[in-house]
């Protein structure tokens, strides 16, 4: 069967890498359920990890200890999969929505190509994984862990009810910037609470660039967003809130006593998200809304490298 933009079991997404390996080299019954867990859209789970490894290589750099290797390493796992989870619930709610809007419509839900039964099971493996994760960690990274899913879960439904489901988004995709510091701690700190609300208007910013490329279709479905909200002032919102990030970021590598490399870390996000902001309009075009979105892959690395780069050097 071939590749088609309409349909079809090989379909390929239009913000997807069709060049990644698991989607070139996956067989055709596999197609739908890399696409469920957006793995072949690898910037999500970079998303949704970094919070995770900034807060841990943060939490070292305060406590003058050298990389926790192994909670990187767990970190990681855990992103890829409650990411996948993740997707795969909001395709799940959204399948009746995503078949009204042009970037969502071949769905693997969307379009029929597979059961909400099969999605539902997926989903279930997914969690699994992610709990034997979480399970690795202290019981108050646990505890905390397990409150996060109540975020998710009212993710799908908040384009319903409000022009804010950005700002969900950001509640639940920061999460890990006080995971990552718990689990070496065993205590919740200032640190943290500042690089999740860092982490919370960067994601707001990212996703509210994301949905630029829907606004139209949105408008048509019915669904809220704040691209929607900010319209024509949408470069000064998304710079207002790249810059809150940068601010509470810098704020967290202060309050543990700074440091050249955190600074520096700092410094490069910032310059980063300036330039997106930069960039940034109401009527940008979806090719560049979608590499924007995407750059904050390399925002969030620069920051987390400084706070890596910070704990090692005091090692030596």
């Amino acid at each position: 069967m071939s590749l088609t933009q309409d349909g079809g079991a090989e379909s390929a997404l239009p913000d997807a890498q069709t060049d990644h390996v698991l989607w070139r080299h996956a067989p055709d019954w596999m197609r739908p359920y890399v696409q469920l867990a957006r793995l072949e859209r690898p910037v999500g789970w970079w998303l949704l990890l970094l919070p995770c490894w900034e807060s841990s290589a943060l939490a070292s750099a305060a406590l003058h200890r050298a990389p926790n290797l192994w909670h990187l390493t767990l970190f990681f796992v855990g992103a890829v999969v409650m990411r996948g989870a993740g997707s795969t619930y909001n395709d799940y709610v959204d399948r009746e929505i995503d078949a009204k809007v042009a970037r969502t419509r071949n769905r693997p839900l969307a379009s029929g190509r597979i059961s909400a039964r099969a999605a539902l099971w997926f989903i279930v493996a997914q969690c699994l994984i992610g709990l034997a994760v979480l399970l690795s960690f202290n019981g108050y990274t646990i505890a905390l862990g397990f409150l996060s899913p109540l975020i998710v879960l009212l993710y799908p439904f908040a384009k319903r009810f409000t022009s804010w489901p950005q700002a969900i988004l950001g509640f639940a995709f920061a999460y890990g910037a006080m995971l990552g510091w718990t689990a070496q701690t065993g205590s919740l700190d200032a640190p943290a609470l500042l690089l999740y609300a860092s982490c919370i208007l960067w994601t707001i910013g990212f996703d509210t660039i994301y949905a630029l490329q829907d606004v139209r279709d949105d408008a048509i479905a019915g669904v809220r967003s704040t691209a929607r909200l900010f319209g024509a002032q949408v470069k000064r919102a998304v710079g207002a809130l790249y810059g809150g990030s940068a601010l509470c970021a810098a704020l967290a590598a202060y309050t543990i006593g700074g440091g050249v490399f955190s600074y520096l870390g700092v410094t490069a996000f910032a310059a980063h998200l300036a330039w997106q902001a930069s960039l940034t309009h109401e009527d940008a075009p979806p090719t560049l809304a979608l590499k924007l979105f995407r750059s904050n892959r390399d925002a969030g690395l620069l920051l987390f490298g400084g706070f890596f780069l910070q704990s090692v050097a005091y090692l030596l």
